[in-house]
């Protein structure tokens, strides 16, 4: 039977040659362990990682390897990346809209914002910081909306519970 210390050691490596998330299934298969173990050994994993320059990122049932947020301008630079360009007041606005309240459809998030949000989301589905989570089960099937790994990654965040919370906003 494997134990925590073998899981972390086989999850990091799995993680680290990963070049996208991981589901905790492929994990718990790949190890042949129950979900317990996997869940203990990220966690553990996430807290190593604290204060270093990788991180262990997790999402719903996903996790990944991924750069600290404040090495991004050394990483950049060292790739020679640059920044594809700023996200418009709008795409910010539906944005915090879909991180805050996910999963949500467009016509929630238009509700909200009271215009038409369907350009935005698609842009911002393009740009990989917004996914397709499913359909809800009513009339018309509409398409529910949730925040991705990139939108974690671009905004500095190992996981959603970072995001501030709405009165620490309304006081800023």
């Amino acid at each position: 039977m494997m134990e925590l210390e073998e899981a972390k050691e086989a999850i990091e490596a799995l993680l680290f040659v990963a070049g996208e998330p991981v589901t905790l299934e492929q994990l718990m298969r790949t190890l042949e362990v129950e979900r317990e173990l996997v869940e203990g050994a990220l966690r553990s994993l996430v807290q190593e990682y604290e204060g270093r320059g990788l991180r262990i990122q997790r999402e719903r049932d996903e996790a990944q390897m991924v750069t600290a947020p404040e090495c991004a301008d050394y990483v950049e630079r060292f790739l020679g990346l640059q920044f594809s360009g700023k996200l418009s007041t709008a795409a910010l606005e539906t944005l915090a809209i879909v991180a805050y309240r996910q999963p949500i459809t467009r016509a929630q998030v238009e509700e909200i914002r009271g215009v038409n949000c369907e350009g935005v989301l698609r842009n911002l589905v393009a740009r990989g910081l917004v996914e397709e989570l499913g359909r809800l089960d009513r009339a018309g099937r509409p398409i529910i909306y949730g925040t991705t790994f990139e939108f974690l990654q671009y905004f500095g965040l190992s996981d959603l519970t970072e995001l501030p919370q709405v009165e620490e906003v309304a006081d800023s």
